[in-house]
């Protein structure tokens, strides 16, 4: 399952971009290369997994939500550019990863429907200490 689509990107882009972005063959087809866009979109996946997976069950489940499909196609836009991206779509790009790491810091939270957040840490995977009592405590030293 993926986050976001070609047709998303297509949507959002537009597909005069995406096939300048992804026909790389000598003899340029004019059209899109559903290969080199389905590995992008993979990259994107995979990307989000890897901070999700932390606090959420991964892969989100269906629907997707609006917040990811948009991160997932920023990051496949930019994985799509061979050479240095434009400004803009640099930019888009950090401005994924900034909305990741909120999400995986738990600052900014998604709403999916029987999507559990994940356990953080097992139960009893806490610090703990243990030792003999202290030597000196208020009820030893009461009458100093």
């Amino acid at each position: 399952m993926s986050y976001a689509t070609q047709q998303d990107l297509i949507d959002r882009f537009g597909e005069t971009e995406i096939v300048q972005l992804s026909d790389r063959a000598d003899q340029p087809a004019g059209a899109i290369d559903a290969a080199i866009v389905a590995k992008a979109l993979a990259d994107a996946d995979e990307l989000i997994d890897g901070y999700l997976a932390g606090r959420y069950a991964v892969p989100v489940a269906a629907p997707v939500p609006a917040i990811l499909i948009a991160i997932a196609s920023d990051i496949a836009r930019y994985r799509l550019h061979v050479h240095e991206p434009p400004e803009l779509v640099r930019k888009n790009y950090e401005d994924a990863l900034r909305r990741l790491k909120d999400i995986a810091d738990g600052t900014l939270v998604l709403q999916v429907a029987g999507a559990e957040v994940a356990e953080t840490r097992p139960p009893g995977a806490g610090v703990e200490f243990s030792g003999p009592d202290p030597m000196f405590s208020r009820g030893r030293l009461s009458g100093f």
